[in-house]
């Protein structure tokens, strides 16, 4: 049962992800077809990594607004179904040839969706056990928060296909514009 110091968090990380939603099904009718960087498979793994993402928030804050509920069952299925996801994901990326992998960026991907949704599942099965831990409702509070964020970094890829990890956008602040202005994984002068 979430109190009603933490409905206003619900309620908010609802809101953004119901609007981040809407927002990624305009920006991939927008830029559908428009970038061939990746092989498709990478292209539609990362749309349904965002989707999944926000649609994870989306629902255990929807859950958690329910009156009498306990957020921790949302919260747990929702975390298996996400790392069976990424687990298929990653079968099918490990499935493409090697120079079309990508495997770093899918890795790191794959690596933040694991570790938010195991959170989601320790946590969700704290909650389920003991309904009244009202710190754990904070904890998954900031792993639906971790969720946004990963979905917000994948919707950016796949609009402007640029690397929005760490050491990408460092290399793009500090680095030469013109080696940094290509975008992922595009082939190099090297190879």
């Amino acid at each position: 049962m979430v109190v009603s110091s933490y409905n206003d968090l619900f309620v908010v990380i609802a809101t953004a992800s119901a609007t981040l939603i809407g927002l990624l099904f305009v920006a991939m009718s927008v830029s559908k077809g428009r970038s061939q960087v990746h092989p498709q498979v990478i292209r539609e793994f990362r749309a349904a990594a965002a989707l999944l993402a926000f649609t994870n928030a989306f629902s255990v804050s929807m859950f958690g607004l329910v009156p009498g509920s306990n957020v921790g069952y949302p919260s747990a299925i929702i975390g298996v179904t996400g790392i069976l996801f990424v687990a298929a994901g990653m079968r099918t990326t490990l499935s493409l040839p090697t120079e079309q992998q990508h495997r770093r960026p899918q890795l790191i991907l794959a690596v933040g969706l694991l570790v938010v949704f195991g959170l989601q599942i320790v946590f969700g099965v704290q909650l389920i056990i003991n309904s009244h831990r009202n710190g754990i409702l904070g904890a998954i509070g900031y792993v639906l928060i971790a969720s946004l964020l990963i979905g917000i970094g994948r919707s950016w890829e796949l609009v402007g296909e640029w690397d929005t990890g760490l050491f990408a956008s460092l290399t793009r602040l500090i680095g030469n514009p013109s080696e940094t202005s290509a975008p992922v994984d595009a082939p190099s002068d090297d190879s």
